[in-house]
């Protein structure tokens, strides 16, 4: 089939909030924009499942400023947060906040129509904005949709892989993949490329994350020589619903009536245990989510967990009128399905959330490599060791904006119609040879029963809990998929080609899910997310790990020590 070929001045690959931020802004600044995404335009990504909050402050609750927003966020960092990312987003959040409110984001109001901000932990001010109820990410992507949908200067692309970057004379000019609908190569020149493909947590067991969130723009960076950090740091929320088994409910819905109502967590004894680790008092909400996460596994650990293996989280004190003003709709939802707040409780248990580390950028979201720039979930430097809740949509956009104001810019060389043409050969070859390894009739083995397998391997042996024998075992568990991996054949098609896109996802789980575990065997610590079993303390100064993938493709990794934070 003939390729479809594509020219524009900005590239953003992944349109979910940070993406359709960064191509609006790009196409604000006068650049001709192209934004493609593996699925439905505006409809993936983790934004349009988040129900809580956006950090920012505005100051309109209480007394705020950016700095101390800038303080909390470092603090909550366990000392590995980027001092200059951290700025140069928590200075603009209140802009964008603005901003998307005129593409219709109905941000909540008080009476007297100030902004409703909530403190959030790790908070110290209340600066968390809303839309009820649980809408905040729903809202926040419909308006950035329908902004993009009509600006004339962005053209969409959807249901298209992109699987590589091309390179000349160092610096990226544009990209090659392919339209799965009906596996038709894709070309594009573009003077810059910003990616914004989110996180990696789809490759843990139990995760909070939308289907195609598999860490591709990791690859994709890494692959083109990019500078990654600190992979091993991945946030696992800790009270996401674990039983009994609900229809149409977010897991980890539970988060905001816990700060309105004050939620009791409770062991299987029915005993409150919070205040045995983080001094967090009865019906306060203060401790952050890696000190909560912590403490629901060592109570398991100790024997007091709940029957399938977590707390009780006990909304029964809360008077059932207030129950129904703070879940609204919800409340009928739960009793339909057999819970009823005012005498049951519900289990929760920790969940794969946030990937913390990432793509290395400055404060104009440029990587190491010119000419290409990252955004949202994929950066490294807001967020460390810990992300505080409410900081994820505010990075998304505020990042969004900044690199597509950079990348916008960029006059640099696009690639020729000839150097696209060899480079879509050459990856097609690559697709071919490795992907279809031999003629077959019918795929050999179904890449999602492979994926759940590594969702399992990573869950057991790099997930919240982590030792060397567990790590060093996963390590030889991913090694033997990743063979049987390379080695399963798929039935060539023609149209839809579902079965090759899942296998390139597996296949970049696989790298990442390799690179992670190298992180966490190095790290001999236990800070924030990330925690040793076998090393309880934290080392002295904190240190970043640096990671790049190298022609052979194998990950190589130094660790970095960081500056003391005062």
């Amino acid at each position: 089939m003939n390729p479809l070929y594509k020219q524009a001045d900005v590239l953003v690959i992944g349109s979910g909030a940070a993406g359709m931020m960064a191509a609006k802004a790009a196409a604000q600044a006068g650049a001709s924009v192209l934004l493609v995404d593996k699925s439905l335009v505006g409809r993936g990504g983790a934004t349009i499942l988040a129900q809580m909050t956006v950090a920012v402050a505005l100051g309109e609750a209480e007394e705020d400023h950016p700095d101390i927003h800038f303080e909390d966020t470092m603090k909550g960092s366990r000392g590995m947060a980027d001092p200059n990312i951290v700025k140069a987003i928590v200075d603009r959040g209140p802009e964008l906040i603005r901003e998307v409110e005129g593409y219709g984001v109905k941000w909540a109001r008080t009476a007297d129509g100030n902004h409703s901000q909530v403190v959030a932990p790790g908070h110290s001010r209340r600066r968390c904005v809303y839309v009820d109820i649980l809408n905040t990410g729903g809202a926040t992507s419909a308006g950035l949709r329908k902004a993009i949908w009509k600006d004339a200067s962005i053209e969409r692309l959807k249901n298209v892989m992109i699987t590589k970057l091309v390179i000349e004379d160092g610096a990226v000019v544009g990209a090659v993949g392919f339209a799965a609908e009906q596996f038709q190569p894709v070309q594009i020149s573009a003077n810059a490329v910003i990616l914004a493909t989110g996180g990696l947590t789809e490759i843990y067991e139990r995760n909070s994350a939308s289907a195609n969130m598999t860490g591709d723009g990791f690859m994709l960076a890494a692959e083109a020589g990019a500078e990654l950090r600190d992979l091993e740091m991945v946030q696992f929320f800790p009270i996401a619903h674990l039983y009994p088994p609900l229809v149409g409910i977010d897991p980890i819905m539970w988060d905001p009536f816990r700060y309105k109502l004050g939620g009791r967590l409770l062991n299987g004894l029915q005993e409150e245990f919070m205040d045995k680790y983080n001094n967090e008092v009865a019906g306060k909400y203060t401790a952050a989510r890696d000190q909560t996460t912590f403490a629901i596994f060592k109570e398991v650990e100790a024997g007091r967990g709940t029957p399938h293996g977590g707390a009780y989280l006990d909304f029964r004190m809360v008077p059932e009128d207030k129950l129904k003003e703070a879940f609204g709709p919800v409340i009928d939802l739960l009793k339909n399905q057999g819970v009823d707040l005012t005498r049951d409780m519900v289990e929760v248990a920790p969940m794969a959330h946030f990937t913390m580390g990432g793509i290395r950028v400055n404060t104009e979201m440029e990587t190491t490599v010119p000419g290409l720039y990252a955004c949202g979930e994929l950066i490294y430097g807001m967020h460390g060791a810990n992300r505080l809740s409410g900081n994820a949509i505010t990075e998304a956009l505020v990042t969004g904006r900044i690199a597509a104001e950079a990348a916008s810019q960029v006059r640099g060389k696009q690639a020729s119609a000839e150097r696209l043409q060899v480079e879509m050969e050459q990856e097609q070859e690559r697709l071919e040879q490795f992907w279809h390894p031999r003629q077959v009739d019918q795929d050999e083995v179904a890449m999602l029963s492979l994926k759940h397998e590594l969702q399992k391997i990573m869950w057991a042996g790099a997930g919240p809990l982590r030792t060397e024998a567990s790590l060093s075992r996963a390590v030889e568990q991913l090694r033997e998929l990743r063979e049987r991996v390379e080695s399963a054949a798929l039935a060539k098609v023609n149209f839809f080609a579902l079965t090759l896109l899942e296998k390139i996802e597996l296949f970049n789980m696989i790298q990442l899910s390799e690179s992670i575990i190298m992180g966490a065997l190095a790290r001999r610590e236990s800070r924030g997310a990330h925690v040793r079993l076998d090393y309880d303390s934290a080392y002295e100064t904190a240190v970043s790990t640096k990671f790049q993938f190298d022609p052979s493709g194998k990950w190589t990794m130094e660790e970095i020590p960081l500056p003391a934070i005062h």
